[in-house]
């Protein structure tokens, strides 16, 4: 996914804060538990907590275990298979054998049928209909614009809403440079006895070898579902979804029409032990982001006689501006980053007083939440988490030395909040520019609009303009009459989570999370409001030093990969014998 490249240093500073002395390493310890779990991207071995949780219908309600009952024989049954070492053999080998591909997405990459860079998408196929010979002999399969995969599972109920279960099997490029830095080959799908190593054992292969292995597994058993499942895999996400994603939601909303699915699930947060309790995390909301281009124009010349202000030096000004002015955040209750915190105050055994004192008044009281955003905002990750963050990715200027450079330009990512706009978005950032536009005597306009002239005749030019624009997701029902798709998900990821553990009662807390970035979803909003970013798997401790997904030396555990296979069994059999959705 486009967000996933995390600083995992922090969880190194969780062994020093959790000392909670001064306050503001109470503040840190929970940002980071924070972070850790909603931005999970590597697996370790399964955490062991069996930390007993008390059922609550305060803050942070929480849904009883949920395990299929019309097919319980067949769920235990499956779930004893997986539990096998011939099924873990098999299980490692789909992942590894996936990972081997190297189905890259640039950012330069021509239209399909004439870039040869997505040719390899081809033999994913072809691995595919070898790995999964029951799906592609049982299921409708359709390739969608060439590359991307759309799998029917027709019901025997057509009167029952469908589910779509998504994935993506591109990955991000690797550095040839960091060849050397990885432990295995980057394409080498090698296992080490813990781990499967490579480009997109983690972001998103294993997440697709889960569902379509969940589903052959399933098959094998002779399960014919009541309820249509479709599987749609996109083959560009890595690069905005707008050729793999934006084509196969085109064709399901074609097919099927709007809010015509009960829910979706698509890659996304885990689990994690913090504050002595287990804490799951499906994405029920996602930021917006826009990129905003910056473009100067200035006179150009021999560099012996310069202007007061050369393009380049027009354009740092302006960029100096826009970062010493950030946007203004603010904890709103209504978001899904300040839920999980009501989750953590309602359920972390090791919590702090402090802070769950800070966190629970914050419900009702607009100075106590004031109090918790001055603890949680002495650092930077749970800020940017809440608020809109703007980060300057590109510039460039010149082509010589000694000429003056008549253009510079520069590109300013931004991540809305949820509770903002790209409109929002827009107008701080040209009120802002708008008295540096004046003062350099500027010509200033904004996606085509001309919205300020020097009255002596402009010095050059400043433009704005945009080739991205998405506005935050809808947020997906959690609580209230709609909430029976989060309610089944919940129960769900606590049975996956006991069975894979011979555990019994509620050993995991469910709440509402949210990812930094955008899936393939973005493109499916209008076929469900029920879409969560949820892969569940175990998302860490303090004691793994390995890098995920996006960087060197990604990796994902075997372990991990059998619990999301039987969290898929287990989703799909709940989906299925389910009156509510």
């Amino acid at each position: 996914m486009n967000l996933q490249s995390q600083s995992w240093s922090a969880r190194r500073q969780l062994r020093v804060v959790r000392s909670f002395k001064p306050i503001i390493f109470v503040a840190v310890a929970a940002l980071l538990s924070t972070a850790i779990f909603l931005f999970s991207t590597f697996d370790i071995s399964p955490l062991t907590s069996q930390h007993a949780i008390v059922s609550s219908k305060g803050v942070c309600p929480q849904e009883d275990v949920l395990i299929p009952r019309a097919n319980f024989e067949l769920w235990t049954a499956i779930g004893e298979e997986i539990g096998t070492t011939a099924f873990k053999a098999s299980a490692i080998h789909w992942l590894s054998g996936a990972v081997q591909i190297e189905t890259e997405t640039y950012d330069d990459m021509g239209p399909v049928g004439e870039e040869p860079r997505w040719e390899n998408r081809l033999l994913f196929h072809e691995y595919l209909e070898k790995a999964f010979p029951l799906v592609h002999a049982v299921l409708e399969v359709e390739k969608i614009n060439k590359y991307g995969l759309l799998y029917t599972w027709q019901g025997t109920n057509v009167s029952l809403k469908p589910s779509l279960l998504m994935a993506h099997f591109d990955v991000v490029p690797v550095n040839p440079d960091t060849h050397s830095e990885w432990a295995y080959p980057p394409y080498s799908g090698w296992f080490d006895g813990q781990l499967i190593w490579g480009r997109g054992s983690n972001d998103d292969k294993s997440g697709l070898i889960g569902t379509i292995g969940a589903i052959e597994v399933l098959l094998r058993y002779g399960f014919q579902p009541s309820r249509t499942f479709v599987a749609a895999f996109g083959f560009d996400e890595e690069g905005g979804g707008s050729r793999g994603a934006k084509e196969l939601a085109a064709t399901v909303l074609h097919r099927y029409g709007e809010n015509s699915f009960a829910l979706i699930i698509d890659e996304g947060g885990g689990f994690s032990e913090e504050f002595g309790t287990v804490f799951a995390t499906p994405g029920i909301a996602e930021k917006g982001s826009v990129n905003i281009d910056l473009s100067v124009a200035a006179p150009g010349g021999h560099s012996s006689i310069p202007p007061e202000h050369t393009s380049i030096g027009i354009l740092s000004a302006l960029l100096v501006r826009l970062e010493n002015n950030p946007f203004e955040v603010h904890i709103e209750r209504e978001t899904s980053s300040y839920q999980m915190f009501q989750c953590f105050a309602e359920y972390g055994a090791t919590i702090p007083a402090a802070l769950r004192d800070a966190i629970k008044q914050s419900a009702s009281s607009d100075v106590a939440l004031r109090e918790v955003e001055a603890i949680l905002f002495q650092d930077q990750w749970f800020k940017s988490l809440v608020g809109t963050t703007q980060a300057v990715d590109m510039i460039h200027g010149g082509v010589k030395s000694n000429a003056l450079p008549e253009q510079a330009w520069a590109v300013v990512n931004h991540r809305i909040a949820t509770t903002s706009s790209v409109n929002a978005t827009v107008e701080h950032v040209v009120d802002l520019f708008l008295p540096l536009a004046k003062e350099f005597d500027l010509e200033f306009s904004t996606f085509g609009k001309t919205i300020s002239t020097p009255e002596t005749g402009p010095k050059g030019s400043l433009r704005l303009t945009t080739s991205f624009g998405l506005e935050p997701a809808p947020i997906s029902p959690f609580r209230g009459d709609k909430s029976a798709p989060y309610q089944l998900l919940s129960g769900t990821i606590k049975a996956t989570y006991n069975a894979h553990r011979d555990l019994t009662g509620d050993n995991i807390v469910v709440g509402p999370g949210m990812p930094t970035g955008n899936t393939d979803t973005k493109h499916y909003w209008p076929i469900s409001e029920h879409i969560f970013r949820y892969k569940h798997h175990n998302g860490g401790s303090t004691n793994n030093p390995l890098s995920g997904a996006h960087t060197v030396n990604e990796s994902f555990s075997a372990d991990s990969l059998l619990e999301t296979v039987q969290f898929f069994v287990t989703l799909i059999l709940n989906i299925d014998e389910s009156n509510e959705l």
